[in-house]
């Protein structure tokens, strides 16, 4: 099917100032020149994911993708799994005051590790091959639980007149959690949990507990330290500042569409603090998943409504993605060609969709996905694609960045060159300090029959800047498999 035909999209505002997706981070690349860019997503780990969820975390590894070879920095995806959603919520019978009890504190490190494993080690393991994107995966405990985060915190706590209505507009109390040492349990909207006293050693709460009575904790950037839960747009805030520091790394923020409301209070209150413009936070808005009623796919609102609620455009693997009915292979593969066509035009990404026309695009994927070998894929010009299908390009050469470091005797490339693509295997692998290094080791006629060593080498560099170069130089043999012409299918 021709993508025209496939997906039909308004103009927008910002669309219409980009050429392609990729291009919003372009103005922050060029003023910060960093090192590497980090795409950060969040997700709370609170049973099954659904379609949505998915949705962002697939476009976090594309985009990484994209970038790397966009920009020429290395990129990675962090992924944040938030280990201090409510598992249980109750009422004093007195006060009416909620309390409640998070994942961690319910169920432990332990089976928290056990729940990240089952629903998303395999599914980042296979969408990091796909994409040839490496990732971290860090809690929410962990990231509370850092010098940087706890500084950034009691940062805030200094200019919390400043800030508490951005963060709480309905009634100016800023939610901090601080669980009761002997039980685990917190008061949900922080209605008896108070900021006792703040200096440069840290700062002092004072709370109450339904079961316990009173108590006291105390935060510092640093030791053995008490669980910090803040609430959610307070949480981003702190979040943010603190990653925002670190200006050799571009950290960008990928969130659901629906954030998009929720982000201009976070702003407010990054202004108010002063936030340098270099330490602006970076955020890309992926699409919202729709149900045919214009909400947001929510499994919270099914929990409330009862199934009577489950939309009759819903799959039961949008709900819950382990449903999916083949394998992990097969859902990221049909997952990294979804988001790759909604990537193909600001248009088509910078919007909605409703799982009616999610399941229509789905419904469209390529029907060889199944059978179609997982291949590192690699961009490359017209007259080096026509050299490598022609059999007389044997060995290509890149820079040694992370995308590189996982291709061995054996893997496939596929080499792309408009609409065409190349399937090649890797015969063998060999590494060198710098590009002349692996000229002098390397037949000259084997990276390209057409030009001189000199030649080569001065077109090689003017492609590849010397931090680039800095990171080591890869050249990889390679055998044609298999060439698809423009126009034949893959």
């Amino acid at each position: 099917m021709a993508r025209s035909s496939l997906l039909l999209s308004p103009n927008s505002v910002l669309a219409n100032a980009l050429l392609r997706s990729i291009d919003i981070l372009r103005p922050r690349v060029h003023a910060a020149r960093p090192s590497r860019i980090a795409f950060v997503v969040g997700t709370q780990i609170n049973g099954a994911p659904h379609l949505g969820t998915n949705l962002v975390q697939s476009a976090a590894f594309l985009l990484a993708k994209v970038a790397r070879r966009e920009f020429s920095i290395d990129t990675t995806v962090r992924f944040g799994a938030l280990d201090n959603a409510p598992y249980e919520v109750v009422l004093d019978p007195e006060t009416h005051s909620a309390y409640q009890q998070t994942y961690y504190h319910a169920l432990g490190k332990d089976k928290i590790s056990d729940l990240i494993d089952a629903y998303y080690q395999e599914f980042f393991d296979s969408l990091s091959e796909a994409t040839d994107t490496e990732y971290t995966v860090e809690t929410y405990t962990d990231q509370q639980a850092t010098p940087g985060f706890r500084a950034e915190f009691l940062r805030t706590l200094e200019r919390l007149e400043d800030i508490r209505w951005w963060m709480a507009p309905s009634h100016g109390v800023v939610h901090t959690r601080l669980p009761c040492p002997e039980c685990g349990w917190a008061e949900k909207r922080a209605d008896r949990t108070k900021l006792a006293h703040l200096d440069e050693d840290g700062a002092v709460f004072t709370a109450v507990c339904l079961d316990h009575g009173d108590y006291e904790v105390h935060i510092d950037p640093e030791g053995d330290q008490p669980y910090l839960d803040l609430a959610t747009l307070y949480r981003n805030l702190v979040k943010e500042r603190a990653l925002g520091r670190n200006t050799a790394v571009l950290s960008v923020m990928m969130k659901g569409g629906d954030w998009a409301f929720g982000c201009q209070l976070v702003d407010g209150a990054l202004g108010a603090l002063g936030t340098p413009t270099p330490q602006m936070p970076v955020r890309i808005f992926t699409p919202q998943v729709l149900a045919p009623t214009g909400a947001k796919l929510s499994k919270s609102l099914l929990r409330e409504q009862g199934k009577d609620a489950l939309p009759t455009d819903v799959e039961p693997w949008m709900l819950d993605t382990t449903a999916w009915p083949g394998s992990i292979d097969n859902y990221v593969d049909a997952l990294v060609w979804l988001v790759g066509e909604l990537l193909t035009d600001p248009k088509h990404f910078f919007r909605s969709f409703t799982v009616k026309e999610l399941g229509r695009l789905m419904t469209a994927r390529p029907a060889d996905l199944d059978t179609r070998p997982r291949a590192y894929e690699m961009g490359i010009y017209k007259r080096y694609f026509d050299l490598i299908a022609a059999g007389r390009k044997t060995t290509e050469i890149r820079v040694n960045d992370s995308s590189r470091r996982k291709i061995k005797k054996g893997s496939l490339i596929r080499f792309r060159c408009r609409d065409e693509e190349v399937l090649t295997r890797v015969t063998r692998i060999s590494r060198y300090t710098d590009f002349e290094e692996m000229f002098e080791a390397e037949s000259v006629a084997s990276v390209n029959p057409t030009a001189t060593k000199e030649d080569q080498l001065a077109n090689i560099r003017q492609i590849y800047p010397a931090e680039r170069e800095a990171l080591g130089v890869v050249a990889i043999g390679i055998e044609l498999v298999e060439h698809h012409g423009a126009g034949e299918g893959a």
